[in-house]
């Protein structure tokens, strides 16, 4: 009773946000929680613990998988062969930093991105970064939407705007899992995931392209050949997305953390292990993307029908890079692999606006009024440039909504960056020296980079 007495005497708070945080981290006598323990009184195995923090780092993991990663990836392929690989394998490597940080900032404070800046900043600041948020799950969106609509075009030749509002209704409809549990809709999407995984890993198996130029391309940085850079910012800009920020340190909530440091620490490493597997996922399926485009269209004995498609490849005309292995078949299973790429990145759209309404402006609503909402406002602009300009100006929309993404980035990049590194709000999980130095150069570098792809973006669009 005594040595109770005394822990209880010994336990901290440590101070987050300014005393709105959600967490409270107790310490014992050895500075230490104790173990899990399950509802029969018995300590979890490790693997037990884990797999129960598996799910959030998947679901994030769809927004490297969207359809505007497929186009990029294809374009680099098509363009530049294997080259490009390595901007996919840093673009990742800092997805994985950032994505970790937001994720330790959800579990350390209690509170996901929204919340806290909704908390920290001034009246105006805070109604700017809402809107701003709000503009990037609608250009984030804009890519998936389109891509779904192309593939139910190439399907069952529905025209791309009635596609752009079966989009919406189809992405309402598998939210509505939710309600059956969070797990169900995570075990959905990672079906969808693998079933678009599937269809590339096994053209990949078939064109056999040379390890020695995919590992050159990944290790060894190169930018050669017109329209080499422009490509490569392409690529990173379509890689790291600012939704994403606000997606992944909400998402961790679901979860049971225990209030103590051991516990936020756990939980915080099986993030990170979560994240950097689901990650490199991504990566493996947008290198085999580069590699099959690369493969294909750099192939001597290319025909001149799919060499002209190769010169202006896109998400409509791609479905010949699978004709190798599937033949005819090679339209239905590639329309199959971006239907499942573009409505599981819309379902983890749909949440990230759902995250921003409610921590930015704390509505009480419906979850399903709040799905419609947030669903009606991303869809509005691809349905109407989708009857307007037809898939031509749905494919030029997609070079916008990336423009438009990478202007957003900063507002949620250096937010997050000077939160996970505030002792106030993170106590004793802060960021060390180390990742913060890491972590602010390769932001100010991805920033910078987007400044210059958004620049000649512009540039490029008006004389498109």
């Amino acid at each position: 009773m005594a040595s109770l007495q005394q822990e209880q005497q010994l336990c901290e708070i440590a101070p987050t946000s300014r005393g709105n945080s959600k967490r409270i981290a107790a310490l014992n006598l050895d500075g230490q929680s104790p173990p899990s323990i399950d509802d029969h009184g018995q300590q979890k195995p490790g693997w037990r613990k884990f797999l129960s923090y598996v799910g959030p780092g998947f679901l994030v993991s769809l927004a490297y998988l969207d359809p505007g990663n497929l186009e990029t990836d294809l374009q680099a392929g098509a363009n530049h062969g294997y080259e490009l690989l390595w901007v996919i394998l840093v673009g990742l490597i800092f997805a994985l930093i950032i994505q970790s940080l937001a994720a330790n900032l959800g579990v350390s404070t209690g509170r996901h991105l929204a919340e806290l800046c909704k908390v920290e900043y001034p009246k105006y600041v805070k109604l700017c970064l809402w809107l701003l948020a709000e503009l990037a799950v609608i250009a984030a969106d804009i890519p998936e939407v389109i891509g779904t609509a192309f593939a139910l075009n190439i399907l069952f030749h529905i025209p791309v705007w009635a596609g752009v509002l079966m989009t919406g209704f189809s992405t309402l409809l598998l939210l509505g899992l939710q309600k059956y549990g969070i797990r169900k809709l995570e075990l959905l999407i990672s079906v969808l995931v693998f079933t678009m995984a599937a269809c590339f890993f096994g053209e990949l198996s078939y064109v056999k392209p040379p390890a020695s130029g995919v590992l050159k391309g990944m290790f060894i940085p190169k930018l050669s050949g017109q329209g080499a850079t422009g490509d490569a910012i392409a690529l990173l800009g379509a890689l790291v997305m600012p939704h994403n920020l606000f997606l992944h340190s909400a998402l961790v909530l679901s979860r049971k953390v225990p209030n103590s440091v051991r516990g936020i620490n756990d939980a915080c490493r099986y993030f990170l292990i979560e994240s950097g597997f689901a990650l490199f996922v991504a990566f493996l399926i947008n290198v085999s993307i580069v590699s099959v485009s690369g493969t294909v269209c750099l192939a001597k004995n290319l025909s001149p029908e799919d060499a002209a498609r190769c010169d202006d490849l896109t998400l409509k005309g791609a479905s010949f890079l699978l004709k190798n292995v599937l033949g005819k078949s090679s339209s239905i299973v590639y329309s199959i692999a971006l239907l499942a790429s573009g409505q599981s990145s819309t379902i983890t759209g749909t949440y990230a606006g759902q995250y921003i309404m409610q921590g930015f402006l704390d509505l009480k609503m419906r979850k399903w009024l709040r799905n419609l909402l947030t669903r009606s406002v991303a869809i509005l602009p691809s349905l109407i440039v989708s009857i307007i300009g037809g898939q031509s100006g749905a494919s030029r929309l997609i070079i916008i909504a990336s423009m438009i993404l990478s202007f957003e980035l900063p507002f949620a990049l250096i937010p997050l960056l000077k939160f996970s590194s505030s002792n106030t709000k993170m106590g004793p999980h802060k960021n060390s020296i180390y990742i913060i130095v890491i972590s602010w150069i390769l932001g100010f570098m991805i920033i910078g980079i987007n400044v210059y792809y958004l620049s000649t973006g512009f540039v490029g669009l008006a004389d498109y």
